[in-house]
């Protein structure tokens, strides 16, 4: 039996003093334990010997590198056209400690460089010896025995295409049981000539043109029309669109009209949600703060509030968290604030305090008075406690356009004021400069209002502003409900979960 490894093209590793020799086997002797070789290679160089002989105690470990098959008529010469010195091709036997064969996979090292030319007929096929198998008592017996009787080895086989394959570009092998078997499954999977796959691309775009959707929908709807059916809507029927902050299913109808005020207003406005807000008069909103400050709403907790808000307002006109961050200290915002000597300029102060804390670079202009109003004293006191800075000449104002304007020069009375040099000093100052203006609780009339703003604050309710008012907004300044109740006006508020709101002129 061991006559059928006549031919087979091995690798016999005689471990580190004899090295790696790779050749055809000649003859196999199971009298004297020998295997011959002929044209044999020698760590991959070509022996001067036509043949060698090797004992069984000189082998350390056996490998199969092909098999001949049927009707394999090549000469030994053809050893150098195969995988010999190519690491990591076929299988090594060696024996473990029980006795059994094991398939190990080691590198076999060349001290040459091997060439891997086209080869059109060459079939390659790997042995892998089961381990359940015994081995005979002798070394070579038990490699004899094993390769004749295992029958659970497995055959690749790579085919080489000459038309279509590059010479050098080697495929994949693919494993089966029979030659014949797996050949039948290649061509019916892999069988389809290469000349026939087109190489154009498929023409998404062209093809999409083919499809008219306009023409489609209108057949479907013209159908719908004739049908009675409804399920995609008439052409003028649009679906309701609802916000990320609407409820779907609404309990009961919204009722947009929640303020209504003793007389009719001038001007309404609207919020974002769609509430209607009314302006009321300068007489009417004076009598709501009376009548708050009268139940315990003082001037100081009104300064205090309105201060809160419009610096809350200004910090989000200055960029908000990305202007006001420990990264942009080099970009610290700069506020002019404009205050007269009345409640409206303590009203700023209060405003310039709060920005102070929160590191702006607050610059407030105040005439200078022989007597002051004690609330603006007081703001003033805790202003200058502050890092902000404190001019009371026009002169001293900066040259450069600042970040923000914060108006507060306009009061309802006290008229005769607009009529001083320092007042049209500052105006004229505010207007050249081109910085944009926010107003707090600027008055009704526009004739008396010197410097055009692009936001306006109101408290608690707005007044009929006009257009050189800018954009309105209206902030809480935490009046009860009962006490506009006291004053005539039926209120429910607007400000949901804010305490500054936008308005929107209807």
């Amino acid at each position: 039996m061991a006559t059928d490894w006549l031919g087979s093209i091995v690798s016999i590793n005689c471990g580190e003093s004899l090295g790696v020799y790779q050749g055809r086997v000649s003859a196999v002797d199971q009298v004297s334990q020998t295997i011959s070789l002929t044209r044999p290679f020698h760590n991959g160089v070509k022996c001067l010997v036509p043949e060698v002989t090797f004992r069984a105690g000189d082998i350390t470990e056996l490998k199969i590198l092909e098999i001949p098959g049927p009707g394999d008529s090549r000469q030994c010469g053809d050893l150098q056209q195969t995988e010999m010195g190519i690491p990591g091709v076929g299988c090594q036997v060696g024996p473990s400690q029980n006795g059994t064969g094991k398939m190990l996979k080691k590198p076999i090292s060349s001290s040459a460089p091997q060439n891997i030319p086209r080869r059109t007929d060459a079939k390659n096929q790997d042995i892998i010896i089961s381990p359940q198998q015994q081995c005979s008592k002798s070394y070579m017996d038990r490699h004899v025995e094993t390769l004749t009787q295992s029958k659970g080895f497995r055959r690749r086989h790579n085919s080489w295409s000459s038309s279509s394959r590059h010479p050098n570009q080697v495929t994949p092998k693919k494993s089966g049981l029979k030659n014949g078997q797996m050949k039948s499954k290649d061509d019916e999977c892999f069988g389809d000539d290469i000349d026939e796959i087109p190489d154009t691309d498929f023409d998404f775009e062209g093809n999409l043109a083919l499809f008219d959707k306009a023409a489609v929908f209108e057949e479907i709807e013209t159908y719908e029309r004739r049908s009675g059916t409804r399920s995609r809507g008439t052409p003028n029927e649009k679906p309701a669109r609802y916000r990320h902050d609407e409820n779907i299913l609404e309990s009961e109808p919204i009722v947009y009209r929640r303020i209504v005020v003793p007389q009719n207003a001038n001007k309404e406005f609207c919020t974002d949600s769609g509430l209607v807000v009314p302006s009321v008069s300068y007489e009417l909103h004076k009598k709501l703060l009376s009548v708050a400050e009268k139940h315990g709403l003082t001037l100081e907790r009104r300064l205090e509030m309105t201060g809160v808000c419009a610096s809350q307002m200004a910090l989000s006109l200055l960029g908000g968290p990305n202007r006001l961050n420990p990264k942009n200290v080099h970009q610290r915002p700069t506020v002019a604030l404009l205050c007269g000597p009345h409640v409206k300029g303590a009203q700023g102060i209060s405003c310039g305090r709060h920005l102070s804390n929160h590191d702006v670079h607050v610059i407030l202009f105040l005439p200078n008075f022989v007597k002051m109003l004690e609330s603006i004293t007081n703001e003033l006191n805790l202003f200058s406690k502050t890092q902000g800075q404190q001019v009371s000449s026009v002169k001293d104002l900066p040259d450069t356009p600042v970040d923000l304007v914060i108006n507060c020069l306009d009061c309802h009375e006290n008229a005769f004021l607009r009529d001083q040099p320092w007042y049209k000093a500052v105006v004229d100052w505010a207007n050249q400069n081109r910085a944009p203006v926010l107003s707090i609780d600027p008055p009704i009339n526009e004739m008396e209002q010197g410097i055009d703003a692009k936001w306006s604050l109101a408290l608690g309710l707005p007044l009929p502003l006009g257009e050189r008012a800018g954009r309105v907004y209206l902030c809480d300044i935490g009046i009860p409900q009962k006490v506009f109740q006291e004053v005539g006006i039926n209120y429910h508020s607007p400000f949901g979960c804010k305490f500054v709101i936008p308005l929107h002129s209807t």
